[in-house]
């Protein structure tokens, strides 16, 4: 039915006026507009579509997507099943997460160069660019995760956990001590995922363990159904000896471990602390996130950092010392065997007094020393080595580089940085630098044959040496019978000569204190916020 009147005939007075009437009107009229503007638009938009597929062909997929997709779901699938570990993945994609981002450019650069080939240009879809963007944002909070350690703190990365975090009421209890006799050289394994791990040398043959658990529930109910999942148990088969908790997300358990002092023992720890003293055949520990303390110890001893970042640090050690895996601050001091450290280093280095050969190698550094009677000092900016003796390697980058004392034959490669070698003899020197100056101080009765070479600086020399060039300089000649060999190059930098311990770094004093940070006498965690690997 139409919603038009009829049209009055002539000379019948109009009609009453009818406001609803007009409303409907109205309405039916705007509408009508309404539906004229759609039928406008989608006309065009066909006609721009049919524009768009004769101009630049179809629209095609773009392979970057769906692989990047079958990545994600290749890694979830690992890290679900237990073959990948989750911390050393998300420690490795923290740092190597760009990769991703050069992958997907480069396949796009593939695309257009076999799309530049067709006959009929095509239009490539990049719906997948936000999932790009999602995973740049997850590589950076996962850098900042494993290189902030206060914000991990925060989260009780070392000592509690989400429950905690959430303000669940915190119960705890004293599990039963164990006291058992096991056989004296035993082997001892200790399994505590969440929880501090103290191991001591005890009296004789037995064993005795103490644990103090800790639950995070709501109710005193359900911090017992906590404590007796994460209970502590003994197993000993033969000279085999296992103690394990289970791991709780609700909860932590503390131990408190004294052993026959002949006994072997592997340690694996999650979350905690660890430390272990007095033990006479050897240490072999795992630390996911935690700090681990060791002194007094005889035999070998092996150290693995396997998840976050915590200190470490080992004193008095009769034998061997092997680190792997990054960690904070590093002190040691007192040990009787070699030294070897491989992994990142994101605090302050403090080794002295170290009997054997001395290796420490980091992503930016790498040192290799005979023997360390003095000490070593390592941080973002400086490299310390004061007397070191047999042959000695040092390789870093951005760094000021200062060693006093140095008796032996050295290297030193350094591509930012002032070099600054005191020779406690005659001994080679290999001294390379890219931007900054190269100093080495000679004993004033010195025996060498010198060369140095500079492309952009100065030469000086307190011996009777030539000197030859304008921009690039050369220095070369021989110091009394000319025993040793010098050889001195810097990119862009001076090459100085020196008399004894003239150089542009006073030398350390012989006994240099540690670092006030380092793990024996640092301040509370959460004063040092150093990041910077070393």
């Amino acid at each position: 039915m139409s919603s038009v009147p009829p049209t009055p005939p002539p000379g019948a007075p109009p009609p009453p006026y009818d406001p609803h009437f007009q409303w409907r009107a109205y309405r039916e009229q705007q509408k009508a507009a309404w539906r004229a503007q759609r039928n406008a638009m989608r006309a065009q938009r066909e006609a721009w579509r049919a524009s768009s597929v004769g101009a630049y062909g179809p629209r095609v997929p773009s392979l970057v997507g769906p692989v990047i997709l079958i990545g994600i779901g290749v890694v979830g699938l690992l890290l679900y099943s237990g073959h990948m570990d989750a911390g050393q993945f998300w420690a490795w994609y923290g740092r190597w997460w760009p990769l991703l981002l050069i992958f997907a450019g480069l396949a796009l650069l593939a695309e257009w160069a076999v799309d530049a080939r067709r006959s009929t240009p095509v239009r490539r879809s990049h719906g997948f660019i936000g999932l790009l963007v999602f995973l740049a944002f997850v590589g950076v909070a996962a850098a900042g995760w494993n290189h902030w350690g206060p914000l991990r703190a925060q989260w009780g990365d070392n000592n509690d956990n989400f429950f905690n975090f959430l303000g669940l009421p915190e119960h705890d209890q004293d599990q039963e001590v164990i006291n058992m006799q096991i056989p004296a050289n035993a082997a001892v394994q200790i399994e505590n995922p969440r929880g501090d791990v103290s191991v001591t040398a005890g009296e004789g043959d037995s064993l005795q363990v103490q644990a103090h658990q800790v639950a995070y529930a709501s109710s005193d109910e359900e911090a017992k159904k906590v404590f007796e999942a994460e209970a502590a148990h003994v197993t000993v088969s033969g000279n085999a000896v296992v103690i394990r908790t289970q791991g709780n997300d609700k909860g932590r358990m503390n131990l408190v471990i004294a052993l026959p002092k002949s006994a072997h023992v592997q340690l694996n720890a999650g979350h905690g602390d660890v430390s272990a003293a007095g033990l006479g055949n050897g240490l072999d520990a795992s630390a996911g996130h935690g700090d681990v303390q060791l002194n007094a110890i005889t035999g070998s001893v092996q150290v693995h950092f396997t998840g976050g970042r915590g200190d470490f640090s080992a004193h008095q050690m009769n034998g061997d010392l092997t680190a792997s895996g990054n960690c904070n601050d590093l002190t040691l001091s007192g040990i009787k065997g070699k030294v070897a450290m491989n992994g990142d280093l994101f605090g302050d280095v403090h080794i002295e007094d170290i009997a054997g050969p001395v290796h420490v190698h980091t992503s930016i550094t790498e040192i290799d020393l005979g023997a360390l009677p003095g000490d070593l000092t390592l941080d973002s900016d400086n490299l310390h080595v004061a007397d070191a003796k047999g042959e000695m390697h040092v390789t870093t980058r951005a760094k000021d580089v200062d060693m006093s004392q140095i008796a032996g034959d050295t290297s030193v490669s350094d591509s930012r940085g002032n070099i600054h070698v005191e020779m406690a003899g005659n001994f080679n020197l290999d001294a390379h630098n890219g931007k900054g100056d190269v100093e080495v101080a000679l004993p004033e009765n010195a025996s060498a044959t010198v060369n140095g070479h500079t492309q952009n600086g100065d030469i000086v020399s307190d011996f009777p040496l030539t000197i030859s060039g304008d921009e690039s300089k050369s220095v070369s000649g021989s110091i009394g019978s000319g025993k040793a060999r010098i050889t001195l190059s810097a990119d862009v930098g001076d090459l100085r000569i020196r008399k004894g311990e003239a150089g542009i770094a006073p030398p350390a004093p012989a006994n240099p204190p540690a670092p006030p940070n380092a793990p024996h006498l640092k301040a509370p965690r959460g004063d040092s916020e150093h990041t910077v690997t070393q």
